[in-house]
């Protein structure tokens, strides 16, 4: 069994190998302090809502775009309702929206309709009418000053942004808590810290801006794998662009609370990352002999966890067969299991503690609960390692998340 122990040995170390600088950001996020604003101006932005089947959800969202402190009148909705059998389209409409209908049931996905809602914008407006676009889920709902906090950092002279994520049901179950600290520790200790240190951030599906400038660039929104949020990252990092993170932008947004769903929003996002690398994968390796550290810290985050983590636990599981069958004991591999296990439990556990206890204020649920959560939030991320395991091997399609939970962002801060 020295073969396991080895193996289990390397695996860990290029692990550590690959994310210890993670761990610095956590400093850098606390004691490093932003920049100042330059001088403010006003810009006309559009709106972009894909949704399919959302007419529970899509009216608080276009509510809290109204309700922005940022002038209504610089503020336009477009919402392109795609494949959908309810009256999305109609409750969007008598928010306020403008509304585009999508019936192609051959390109399904996120990408498509946001190519062809900015298609039918660049046909109906003149090509200077706005500055800049942000993209929304249906299910998102924006704090008061969000379009105005991340006008300020357009005005930095950054071209895309990102914003901080949060979570209309923190509280919800293990499930729905463990997407929600993820990225309450995505926004925090990751793109906050990227953004404080000069790196560029990461877009990560809802709640972010791109310039008019970059949808030319880019040709409209040519991006249309199974993450199309982070096909749209790596393409423009790759291309020397630098994405920049508003800390003071909150989004809320509904996170799935059965495993199900869970299982097959994440094995797409697996999937996706498969398809990014498998991509843009020689664009990011030249960046990182160029010095391009974002173009590193891209790759890490889409490839070293999914491989390292199907290699361990294929070793692990042919080893134990091997012992089996050869009539040897299987407890040393399952100490070494176990090892690995529970020194992954405790590098999760404290990330997700060192998140609940700085965001503390930010998550809207019971002290318990917030506390509990922390404990449940690396189980959470072991389910995907099967996932990722069976994302090399299945096809995976991009299925729409049912959403339900209608509530303003005022009232569900009050209520919380």
């Amino acid at each position: 069994m020295d073969f396991v122990f080895t193996v289990n040995f390397i695996i860990s170390a290029v692990f550590l190998l690959c994310y210890a600088y993670q761990f610095f950001y956590i400093p850098a996020a606390i004691l490093k302090k932003e920049p100042p604003h330059k001088p403010e101006k006003k810009h006309r932005f559009a709106v972009l809502v894909s949704a399919r089947n959302e007419e529970k959800v899509i009216g608080e969202l276009i509510k809290s775009i109204s309700a922005q402190t940022y002038g209504r009148e610089n503020l336009r909705v477009f919402v392109i309702a795609d494949n959908c059998t309810d009256s999305t389209a109609r409750t969007a409409r008598n928010c306020g929206a403008i509304v585009y209908k999508r019936f192609n049931l051959e390109k399904i996905g996120k990408g498509y309709a946001l190519e062809e809602l900015l298609g039918h914008i660049a046909k109906d407006y003149p090509r200077d009418f706005f500055d800049g676009f942000f993209v929304f889920d249906a299910d998102n709902v924006l704090d008061e000053n969000y379009i105005e906090e991340m006008n300020r950092t357009f005005c930095d002279g950054f071209d895309i942004i990102t914003g901080y994520r949060n979570s209309k049901n923190y509280g919800g179950n293990w499930i729905s808590a463990g997407y929600s600290l993820w990225f309450l520790r995505e926004s925090r200790y990751l793109n906050h810290a990227r953004f404080l240190l000069g790196n560029s951030c990461a877009v990560s599906g809802t709640g972010f801006f791109f310039s008019k400038k970059i949808a030319e660039e880019c040709g409209g929104w040519p991006f249309h794998l199974l993450t199309e949020d982070i096909e749209f990252t790596v393409h423009n990092i790759i291309r020397g662009e630098k994405i920049g993170f508003c800390r003071n932008a909150v989004l809320y947004d509904e996170q799935p609370l059965s495993f199900r769903q869970s299982w097959r929003q994440r094995m797409r996002w697996a999937k996706g990352y498969l398809q990014v690398f498998g991509k843009y994968g020689g664009g990011l390796i030249k960046g990182i002999f160029r010095g391009d550290f974002s173009c590193f810290d891209m790759t890490m985050n889409i490839m070293p966890a999914v491989v390292l983590s199907v290699l361990c636990a294929v070793i692990n599981l042919a080893s134990s067969f091997a012992a089996l069958f050869s009539g040897g004991s299987i407890v040393p591999v399952l100490v070494s299991v176990g090892e690995g296990v529970m020194n992954m439990y405790l590098t999760l556990f404290f990330i997700g503690a060192v998140t609940t206890i700085t965001e503390w204020k930010q998550i809207h649920t019971s002290a318990f609960k917030k506390v509990f959560y922390a404990f449940t939030f690396p189980l959470f991320m072991f389910t995907y390692i099967p996932i990722s395991v069976a994302a090399i091997f299945m096809k995976v399609e991009w299925k729409p998340i049912e959403h339900s939970i209608r509530i303003s962002a005022n009232e569900f801060k009050k209520s919380a």
